[in-house]
């Protein structure tokens, strides 16, 4: 959950760190890597990305305690910590609202799937070169059956 295909060396150090370990029980090559990737097909990607706005202010900013939350740690990682703060003191100041604005159209670019079916189509690509081996999405069977279209090229 909240992975960048861009940014998948801050999760490389853990695995090699994991598969070195004296009795690991798999190599990297053979170790799956599912990776939950909201997905909106629409020729409107500022909808689109406003659409996950609240999505992604939640986990950002709301889960856990502001000191401890596991996916504001990986957006700050990927180089937003300025937002992230922002985000948080926003969030749970109970604005959830104007938290959700601050969330970078550029982040949200980076770990989701969004936009006209050629640009998610392209986009795909840099999830193809990725430690990714499967990609979860959720919704309606609209959105499944996008999804297979766009991955599967028919």
């Amino acid at each position: 959950m909240l992975f960048s295909p861009t940014h998948e060396e801050i999760h490389r150090a853990a695995r090699e760190e994991g598969f070195s370990r004296p009795g690991a029980r798999r190599t990297a090559e053979e170790f799956e890597v599912a990776a939950t990737v909201p997905l909106i097909v629409s020729d409107d990607v500022d909808a689109a990305v406003d659409a996950l706005r609240p999505f992604y202010a939640l986990y950002l900013g709301g889960m856990g305690a502001k000191a401890v939350n596991f996916h504001a740690n990986v957006a700050i990682r990927m180089g937003y910590e300025r937002e992230v703060d922002e985000i948080q003191d926003l969030y749970l100041g109970g604005k959830k609202d104007e938290a959700a604005a601050k969330v970078p159209r550029k982040l949200i670019d980076e770990m989701s799937l969004v936009g006209p079916p050629e640009k998610i189509r392209e986009d795909l690509e840099k999830w193809r070169e990725s430690i990714v081996t499967t990609l979860l999405v959720t919704g309606g069977v609209e959105t499944v059956r996008a999804a297979a279209e766009l991955v599967l090229g028919s």
